[in-house]
């Protein structure tokens, strides 16, 4: 049937007026369309499968080894925690300040939608005008554009997400990924950068003013300036007392917070710079390989990883260096350009407590206490001495193998030809190949301990030889050096063609002060995501060595820091234990030693940049060419040792 309009019978105006019959269908059809509408848009509306990738990304953070932070890495600053991990007063102060109502809405507020909407349109913000449940699809699914479109996108997803969800997880999305301010996104890492404590430790007021900040902490954080402080108070108060309002808060609790909680100062962000860099990556290395995580899902963040380095050793290792870089002189001296010091503190377990990479991690990448290129030189030969007092040496061609004793005398003469079974060795170049001293010094008869203790080089080639080379490589490889790293098995194979790491040869000696036990070293205590604990594979203590022969290389290492080539260090650290290392193409210096449980290596060595060739480190801070290349490496182990304790 034909609708009466214009509406017969009536003449001018009256014609065109409809009638209320006609006004009362017109809004009836309008609402039905538009519930029909909304039905519709309902139906199609899905739930993303996938949050926006901004909100499932998190930092990795890095922990000492007593639990303080001490670096975070990723673009976004934020670290999901459990919902029970946030005390329930902190829970509900936010809900006073953003949805009071929130455990009974449906997800969305009509009255806010309107309020929104109307500002929308008019040009002014959206902010208040949503739910915590229409925040949270906003934050994890949708873009930030303030248009219409988006907000139906939004109401509609609240609405199917509350009926699907528990409320309880919307909140803790919620919590986890809103933005706080001082580059913290979720209410941890909030927590941690406005009062340096985990969310668990935070009180009612605590939580009252991060509520306050939700708001907009550029408008909320005392720390900007301006009325801020003076508009937080008054958020702050007005939390605290609509929580008393809806019966959240007793008013006698209330009471008891009268002072604004003052934020601390914005801590200044744990970066990659200095030394921190090359722990970072250390402990990174670590978990990948023994956590069962992909790069991948690092990249994605949230892992929360427990370091073995210690933060007052890392100090007093670095400031030995440093000192000792002092003495350097690059712009005037060509002998110290391009110089490099490494050095590794591990303890008798394995852990790896400190590390000296470099002058600075932004500056230069690779870790000198973890590289692979610098000869070990003679800190090898207590491996030698070792494998010698183990396994015995042979001396004819089909004879048997004999022990030999700390006193066993070998000829300690420069220049005396090596021998193996069959005869002399005879070298590529077609010559004897000879035993080299430093300083091409003659000793005569000397026991093996004396050769260790004195640094005999010639005696300890010959040890090599009579062992056998490949005995002491396997010997080696038992104390844990890189089967990579191991050199030509040639008479320098005994004084340390070999190239281990710092950390490696540290890790190596722990088995003489540890009755012949080592563990590898290892920079990873403990792995969490989320507050679950993730397994992470611990190296198991393996022996070395026999614990007899473990304590006769002690004891040797002993006598070299108190009467040998270490006895300088040895009057400067009573008890210490070690060795120096040099070798003949004085391209390496070291000291390896340990005072107790703790063993430390400092290398020093200098590097071409273009073509990574090691330099003669002859004349290295002004020395004369004759002083011994172990010299700064010892003076930084003593002077790190005496300081850590």
């Amino acid at each position: 049937m034909r609708p009466d309009y214009p509406r017969t019978g009536r003449r001018g105006l009256r014609r065109w007026l409809p009638s209320w019959r006609q006004l009362v269908l017109l809004m009836a059809g309008s609402v039905g369309a538009l519930a029909v509408a909304a039905v519709v848009m309902y139906a199609r509306t899905d739930i993303p499968k996938d949050l926006n990738s901004f909100a499932t990304q998190q930092n990795n953070v890095f922990y000492w080894a007593d639990g303080t932070e001490m670096a975070r890495t990723g673009l976004v600053n934020r670290q999901d925690v459990p919902l029970e991990q946030v005390p329930e007063h902190v829970q509900w102060a936010v809900l006073a300040a953003e949805n009071e109502d929130f455990y009974s809405d449906p997800g969305i507020s009509m009255k806010g939608i309107a309020r929104a909407f109307y500002r929308m349109g008019s040009g002014g913000d959206t902010q208040g005008g949503s739910t915590i449940t229409q925040q949270y699809v906003k934050n994890a699914y949708l873009n930030q554009r303030q248009s219409f479109s988006r907000k139906l996108d939004e109401m509609f997803i609240a609405v199917k997400l509350d009926q699907q969800v528990d409320k309880k997880d919307i909140l803790s999305g919620y919590l986890n990924i809103s933005w706080f301010g001082r580059g913290s996104y979720g209410i941890e890492r909030a927590a941690q950068a406005y009062y340096g404590k985990h969310v668990s430790q935070l009180d009612p007021s605590e939580g009252a003013f991060l509520a306050a900040v939700l708001k907009g902490a550029s408008l909320y954080d005392p720390a900007l300036g301006g009325e801020n402080r003076d508009r937080a108070v008054e958020r702050w108060a007005w939390i605290l007392d609509r929580m008393v309002r809806i019966g959240k808060l007793s008013a006698e609790e209330r009471a008891r917070y009268t002072v604004f909680p003052e934020p601390q100062t914005p801590p200044q962000q744990a970066g990659l710079s200095g030394q921190t860099g090359y722990l970072v990556d250390l402990a990174k290395a670590y978990a990948l390989s023994h956590a069962d995580i992909t790069p991948a899902q690092f990249d994605l963040g949230g892992y929360q990883i427990r370091t073995t380095f210690e933060k007052p050793r890392q100090t007093a290792l670095t400031q030995a260096v440093q000192d000792a870089a002092k003495n350097l002189d690059p712009d005037h001296r060509p002998a110290d350009q391009n110089v490099h010091l490494g050095a590794a503190s591990v303890a008798a377990d394995g852990r790896i407590l400190a590390v000296y990479g470099g002058p600075d991690y932004l500056k230069q990448g690779f870790n000198n206490a973890n590289t692979a290129n610098v000869p070990a030189g003679s800190a090898f030969t207590p491996l030698v001495y070792a494998a010698g007092l183990d396994r015995g040496v042979q001396r004819e061609r089909q004879g048997n193998r004999t022990p030999v004793l700390p006193t066993t005398r070998y000829n300690g003469d420069n220049g005396v030809d090596l021998q193996t079974p069959e005869g002399p060795y005879w070298g590529r170049d077609g010559k004897k190949a000879k035993a080299a001293n430093d300083g091409d010094r003659n000793w005569g008869q000397v026991s093996l301990r004396t050769a260790v203790e004195q640094s005999v080089n010639g005696v300890m080639q010959q040890l090599g030889m009579d062992v056998g080379l490949d005995n002491v490589r396997r010997a080696a490889l038992g104390f844990g050096l890189l089967p990579d790293s191991m050199g030509d098995l040639v008479p320098g194979f005994a004084l340390g063609n070999s190239t281990p790491s710092a950390i490696r040869l540290a890790d190596a000696y722990t088995a003489f002060a540890g009755q012949g036990m080592r563990t590898d070293p290892y920079s990873v205590d403990r792995v969490s995501r989320n507050g679950a604990e993730l397994a992470v594979e611990r190296p198991a203590a393996v022996r070395a060595a026999p614990a007899s022969v473990a304590g006769e290389v002690d004891a040797a290492l002993r006598g070299a820091a108190k009467e040998g080539t270490g006895k300088e260090v040895g009057q400067l650290v009573p008890g210490a234990a070690g060795k120096t290392g040099g070798n003949q193409a004085r391209t390496a210096g070291w000291f390896v030693g340990y005072r107790g449980p703790v063993t430390t290596a400092v290398s020093l060595f200098r590097m071409d940049p273009k073509t990574l060739a090691l330099l003669p480190l002859t004349g290295v801070a002004g020395a004369d060419p004759a002083t011994p290349d172990y010299t700064t490496p010892a003076a930084i182990w003593a002077a790190y040792t005496k300081a850590a304790g």
